[in-house]
């Protein structure tokens, strides 16, 4: 996918950049180690802050949508259609929070079929044998709850949404924290 890795430009890039990409996907990776096990041993409720954030987020979107159109160009009706879905959804999610749950959970498994191939891309362009496993590691352990999800649906929603949405930001704040420490390890490198 990518022909190089950001390893190879970071002289090229500007030092105070690379820095602050050190201290904010440091802070980044700790936050998603948290949530993570938060999500572990807390799944219903991450299910339930997950519904809301995703319920509210459609909500802004549908009305930002909406009115985007009505400044814009009033007789656009798709523009008016996409409002009126994603308001929709974004009510039903409020209003049916157990259907939400079940609908927000066939998504997930689609979020982490992707998130699997998408770590399989980054596995791929770095040249870290540690941070290569890591992602690859990241792309199985996405893959298979995308799996285990479709075979339990809808039934065990509300538990598996939090669940799996916990593990999958576990591995993704180690990822960064390897990242982080694959940055360090280049840095000193290249210093000695």
């Amino acid at each position: 996918m990518w022909n190089y890795s950001a390893f190879k430009f970071k002289f090229e890039i500007d030092k105070n950049l690379i820095e602050k990409f050190k201290k904010y996907a440091t802070i980044g990776g700790i936050i998603f180690i948290l949530l993570g096990l938060a999500g572990i041993f807390f799944p219903v409720i991450m299910t339930f802050s997950t519904l809301i954030f995703v319920s509210y987020l459609l909500l802004v979107a549908g009305l930002s949508s909406a009115w985007l159109t009505w400044v814009n160009h009033r007789t656009d009706w798709l523009g008016w259609l996409k409002s009126i879905i994603l308001i929709g959804v974004a009510l039903y999610m409020i209003f049916y929070p157990l259907g939400g749950v079940a609908t927000l959970g066939l998504l997930f498994s689609f979020y982490f079929f992707m998130d699997s191939f998408g770590s399989v891309a980054l596995a791929g362009s770095s040249e870290d044998t540690t941070t290569k496993w890591l992602w690859i590691a990241n792309a199985i352990t996405s893959f298979l709850l995308a799996f285990i999800f479709i075979i339990k649906w809808p039934f065990s929603s509300l538990w598996l949404v939090g669940l799996f949405v916990g593990i999958s930001l576990f591995f993704d704040g180690i990822a960064l924290l390897s990242g982080v420490y694959a940055i360090k390890k280049e840095e000193n490198d290249t210093k000695e």
